[in-house]
């Protein structure tokens, strides 16, 4: 079976990351969320979502283990911040020169992980 990173590719990934952190980075509901170096954040979300659509495993041989929850859970996200975040993503999924198809098998992925960061 082919993985959503083989099937989206580095390259569109990286856009997405960069499309993605822009409306991210606007936002009045979420940007104060966001506070380290820009390319920092960028990074290690790349890494992350290179191994959690398929990819190779960056994240885990840089940081360790993604521990997501635990390591959101000093920022406080709540139902509107997690609602903005998917927004933010949709936005940036939407902008990328690929497939419907693979937009949308792309948007459903986070739904469910975006739920799972809420801790207020």
């Amino acid at each position: 079976m082919v993985t959503l990173y083989e099937r989206i590719g580095a390259e569109k990934l990286h856009e997405l990351v960069d499309r993605f952190y822009d409306e991210v980075f606007r936002s009045p509901v979420i940007s104060h969320l966001f506070q380290t170096d820009k390319t920092i954040i960028k990074s290690k979300q790349e890494a992350f979502l290179t191994q959690f659509l398929g990819g190779p495993q960056l994240y885990s041989m840089e940081f360790g283990h993604p521990k997501m929850r635990m390591r959101h859970l000093p920022h406080a996200i709540d139902a509107e911040a997690k609602e903005e975040w998917l927004r933010c993503m949709k936005l940036a999924i939407d902008s990328l020169d690929i497939s419907e198809e693979l937009k949308t098998a792309l948007y459903a992925c986070f739904p469910a992980v975006a739920q799972h960061m809420v801790n207020r």
